[in-house]
């Protein structure tokens, strides 16, 4: 007697687990007897629970019928190439988004009509990678959850940094504006905005792009297929970190002319204040769900050399003559700096507020 076996990897079986708590729905579709197929989902941990939908029994239900068993049934065996294809084409058409994966010349048309196509770079026949949008190395279910794992990470960190660049640049409007409506002293002249940009762009391109998965980003469920980017909600939270920040400079400035001081001092201040608000913006930025207190804990070396190097420059322009002389300022004294410090935080600390006391949704279940 000879056994021939198979084994399930050694990480499937998490894998679909953290794919099921991410809202995603595993099933497994194999030209093999009903016997083997329920064994192996056993193996993996594919759900069992609405039985197992042979190939004949497919070519006895008619298209409605079969819809609707798929919204119980995980696990289909002896099913035909053309079975597959018609498998695929009925998860589309209960609006699931179709991942397929497959090896063989025969799962080349399901690969094809799945939205996203993807074939076994190892063992796959050169057909299935071609009918395939994606194509893995390693032939391991698990690395297709990890993919997901790493676009749901870029699609938040590509998120944080837009709300980032909405929010910074209603200050520097502002401050450009205010002066020449009122007939004030200038506070942002060219060098200024070029400094300032130095800081925005290495933040957004660095910063952002470095910062980790949110602890809750396998743990909801999939957004909608034709949600924007931008909801009208996420916009309006943007822009009102930017204006109660812009207020917080704007306030800075003002004291500063009512108390008499001079125009290189009040614009020393206020673009101290500006840029020390800046990186409050990018502390408060790097999540939506987690406190400053806990975000900073998370590791991110990109963020310190930025805040370090952004604090040093600052340093540099207030305090070395020929660049405080470049940039028209005056010198600050220790209290006008712990004055740029409490301004700058006291523009975006409600929004750590929001965050505290923003209530936890339950999380939805979704197939």
């Amino acid at each position: 007697m000879i056994a021939l076996a198979d084994p399930v990897r050694p990480r499937v079986p998490q894998a679909i687990r953290v794919a099921r708590r991410a809202g995603m729905r595993v099933a497994m579709i194999t030209g093999d007897y009903p016997g083997t197929a329920e064994a192996v989902a056993r193996q993996a941990g594919i759900d069992l629970a609405g039985g197992i939908l042979s190939g004949p029994e497919i070519d006895a239900l008619d298209d409605a019928a079969l819809r609707q068993r798929l919204e119980t049934t995980h696990v289909f065996a002896r099913v035909a190439p053309e079975q597959k294809l018609r498998l695929v084409q009925a998860f589309k058409a209960n609006g699931e988004i179709v991942a397929m994966t497959g090896d063989g010349v025969n799962d080349a048309p399901a690969l094809k009509a799945a939205h996203i196509g993807i074939a076994m770079g190892g063992r796959g026949t050169d057909v299935a990678r071609e009918a395939s949008s994606l194509v893995l190395l390693d032939d391991d279910f698990a690395t297709i959850v990890d993919a997901i794992r790493l676009g749901r990470r870029i699609y938040d960190n590509l998120h944080k940094a837009m709300a980032y660049v909405i929010a910074v640049h209603v200050p520097i409007a502002g401050m450009a504006l205010l002066p020449l409506l009122f007939g004030l002293p200038l506070v942002l002249a060219p060098v200024h905005i070029v400094f300032l940009e130095l800081i925005i762009d290495p933040a957004c391109s660095i910063v952002f792009e470095s910062e980790p998965e949110e602890r809750d980003s396998m743990k909801r469920p999939p957004r909608p297929s034709d949600a924007p980017l931008f909801r009208l909600r996420t916009l309006l939270l943007s822009l009102l970190q930017g204006t109660t920040l812009f207020l917080a400079v704007a306030a800075v400035y003002a004291l500063t002319l009512q108390r008499g001081l001079g125009a290189d001092e009040a614009r020393a201040l206020t673009f101290a204040t500006l840029v020390i608000g800046n990186l409050w913006l990018i502390l408060i930025n790097r999540s939506w769900s987690s406190t400053l207190l806990t975000s900073i804990r998370t590791p991110n070396p990109a963020l310190w050399w930025v805040i370090g190097g952004t604090l040093g420059f600052l340093a540099g322009v207030l305090y070395i003559p020929g660049l405080r002389d470049l940039f028209g300022f005056a010198y600050l004294h220790a209290a006008d700096g712990l004055l740029a410090i409490a301004a700058g935080a006291t523009g975006v600390v409600w929004f750590e507020l929001f965050k505290w006391l923003k209530p936890t949704r339950p999380q939805k279940s979704a197939a």
